[in-house]
């Protein structure tokens, strides 16, 4: 039971939500430890509780490829596919952040690029810092807006491959998304004053 999608859950980019993550790294989520230990039984609510207590970020690390909290927390919340009025109250908290990076890693990997867009590039305006747990084991501090322009831009992020995105000058071009406006054009118009 502790492995299967709700059954009210649909398909996310015509698949089942969980096997966004692939099938090598799932199969060692379920068998670690933390997964058997605090996975087990969890509900949405549950699984915020336990990212409000993570201290870092990040996929499979090590040798042996040992899966992060953060990446088991994220197979969860796959599994149980909040709604999205639950998803946009995640992402807009400003009181957790790794609590904020789990609903931001799992926003980008269900939702549609326009709105990815929409809710994550205000986001570039958060600086905190974010321990990530490399795959060598290590730590290293990043910035939040960093962790939103990785899942901009990057193919994949704490070990999760993220499903291709349309460009964002492609959705301006078809009128699915306002042209970004720079927080720097406004420091220009400011300073000719």
């Amino acid at each position: 039971m502790a492995n299967r999608t709700v059954s009210t859950a649909t398909a996310i980019h015509g698949t089942n939500p969980q096997f966004l993550i692939d099938k090598l790294h799932r199969q060692r989520i379920y068998d670690s430890l933390y997964w058997k230990e605090h996975c087990f039984g969890l509900t949405v609510t549950g699984v915020m509780e336990k990212a409000v207590d993570l201290t870092s970020i990040g996929g499979c690390y090590g040798a042996t490829n040992r899966p992060s909290e953060f990446i088991c927390l994220l197979l969860k919340l796959l599994q149980l596919q909040p709604d999205r009025q639950m998803l946009d109250a995640l992402v807009d908290q400003e009181d957790f952040k790794y609590l904020r990076a789990l609903a931001l890693l799992y926003y980008r990997l269900t939702e549609k690029p326009a709105e990815i867009y929409a809710k994550l590039e205000p986001l570039y305006r958060d600086y905190r810092k974010l321990r990530q747990r490399q795959m060598s084991g290590k730590y290293k501090l990043i910035c939040m807006d960093e962790m939103v322009d990785e899942l901009l831009r990057s193919p994949s992020v704490c070990s999760v491959a993220l499903p291709q995105m349309t460009g964002r000058r492609k959705l301006e071009d078809r009128g699915d998304l306002a042209p970004r406006l720079s927080p720097l054009d406004n420091d220009e118009d400011s300073d000719s004053d």
